[in-house]
């Protein structure tokens, strides 16, 4: 998974797309990559995490927590009747919605297909078509 995010992601950043994360990213990556591997994490140092973490953040553009994502939030888990983890992602596009945001890049395309107004795209959906 992590080629196909790479090669994803430096598509869009060549193409002079403007790629925004918004903290709740950060924090879910720290999360990660500092998890023990045997617990589907990725084993690293919280030293190790923040060069990783300080990259991201001069590539992209960090969005900032502003009160009215919580607001937002609180309408879509309400509206589309959102539980357990996947109000994380109800989080997300609620962050999508402030800033006017309307594609996002994600492994987990079908968990934000019930989101009217946003465009779900999965980093294999940036790539070259492969011939077969």
């Amino acid at each position: 998974m992590h080629a196909d995010a790479s090669a994803a992601l430096d598509s869009l950043l060549r193409s002079g797309e403007m790629v925004a994360i918004v903290p709740q990213n950060l924090t879910e990556f720290w999360n990660v990559c500092t998890r023990a591997a045997d617990r589907n994490g990725l084993g690293l140092t919280p030293s190790e995490t923040d060069k990783h973490i300080s990259k991201l953040e001069s590539l992209l553009s960090v969005l900032p927590e502003v009160p009215e994502i919580y607001t937002g939030w609180r309408h879509l888990v309400v509206t589309h009747s959102v539980s357990g983890v996947r109000v994380y992602d109800a989080r997300l596009v609620a962050s999508m919605n402030v800033y006017n945001v309307k594609d996002i890049l994600t492994f987990n395309v079908p968990d934000f297909l019930r989101y009217p107004g946003i465009r779900v795209l999965h980093p294999r959906d940036l790539l070259p078509k492969q011939e077969g």
